[in-house]
């Protein structure tokens, strides 16, 4: 089975597609926002030359996805596969963001259990890095049955680093969790 960090996913409430460059607009304008960047690790992405940085660092990426609300069509946020480990047999999920509206509306634990249950055709383990003052993701992936596994710092693209945590979810532990 080949693996692809741009393979368009699907359930019943979104649709991740491969960020392309024409999306900045339509993304850029979910998330000028500020009060989405509130926790995060670069409180000033709402900046569009901020945000313009983050965006690149998207798409160099390569497995960056616009999240898009099935029931509406509209762009919901963005997240992000990255640091494959072929050895290792993991990978990261991150980056990830949404409009304010569809905060509280299930569409972030419905886009990781979709990631997650393809993802773990590939790999053993998934990570995930959450900045560390970013309460709201850490409770959302602990919730989906993350355990947090140690901190570091983290060179976003074009960024300072700054301190994350790190969570942890294995195969066997996502699909137990199901049962």
């Amino acid at each position: 089975m080949q693996f692809s960090t741009q393979t368009i996913l699907e359930n019943e409430k979104a649709i991740l597609q491969p960020l392309i460059p024409q999306d900045f607009e339509d993304l850029y304008a979910v998330a000028s926002d500020p009060m989405i960047w509130e926790q995060h690790p670069n409180k000033d992405r709402w900046k569009r030359e901020v945000f313009q940085t983050f965006f690149e660092g998207a798409l160099e990426s390569k497995g960056a996805y616009k999240i898009i609300d099935k029931a509406t069509g509209e762009i919901a946020g963005s997240t992000r596969i990255y640091g494959y480990n072929e050895q290792e047999s993991s990978i990261y999920i991150g980056y990830t963001f949404y409009a304010t509206k569809f905060w509280g509306k299930g569409i972030n634990h419905s886009v990781k259990a979709m990631m997650l249950d393809h993802l773990f055709q590939y790999v053993n383990t998934v990570n995930f890095q959450i900045g560390a003052v970013n309460t709201r993701s850490q409770i959302a992936i602990e919730r989906l049955g993350a355990n947090k596994i140690g901190e570091e710092e983290v060179a976003y693209f074009g960024e300072a680093p700054k301190l994350n945590y790190v969570y942890k979810i294995d195969k066997e532990q996502w699909f137990y969790s199901k049962l």
